[in-house]
């Protein structure tokens, strides 16, 4: 099944939430955070690699700019320099429907390794 386009992209400034509405009927408000730590980019993916790369220290990131890539994606630039990856629309729709059970994991895993959301809080890693 091919995913459907959206119909609506809007940021909300004020809530740092990107909206989606795709031609399905399906809505889903996606906070500048959850899409940060979620890059599609190789940064975040990793080069091949099984686990992503933990983004951590994100809480308080935000969109600067969001650019259609052809017809088939985003290109989502966030404040702390983080620009590479698209968002296809497979993937943003992916990121919408699998949300809380995304976000649990990556809450999850952040625990396990002794990060926080918090950028006031950046910890080391012991070698």
């Amino acid at each position: 099944m091919m995913t459907p386009a959206p119909t609506k992209i809007h940021y909300h400034k004020q809530s740092r939430e990107l909206e989606l509405a795709f031609a399905d009927g399906q809505s889903f408000r996606l906070s500048a955070e959850y899409l940060r730590v979620h890059s599609p980019s190789a940064e975040v993916r990793g080069h091949g690699l099984q686990m992503p790369i933990l983004q951590y220290g994100k809480k308080d990131v935000t969109i600067q700019n969001v650019e259609g890539a052809g017809n088939y994606a985003l290109k989502i630039s966030f404040n702390d320099g983080h620009d590479t990856g698209l968002y296809t629309w497979e993937y943003l729709y992916n990121l919408g429907k699998n949300q809380d059970e995304l976000w649990k994991m990556y809450l999850d895993r952040l625990e396990k390794e002794g990060q926080t959301r918090d950028t006031s809080v950046i910890q080391l890693h012991q070698l």
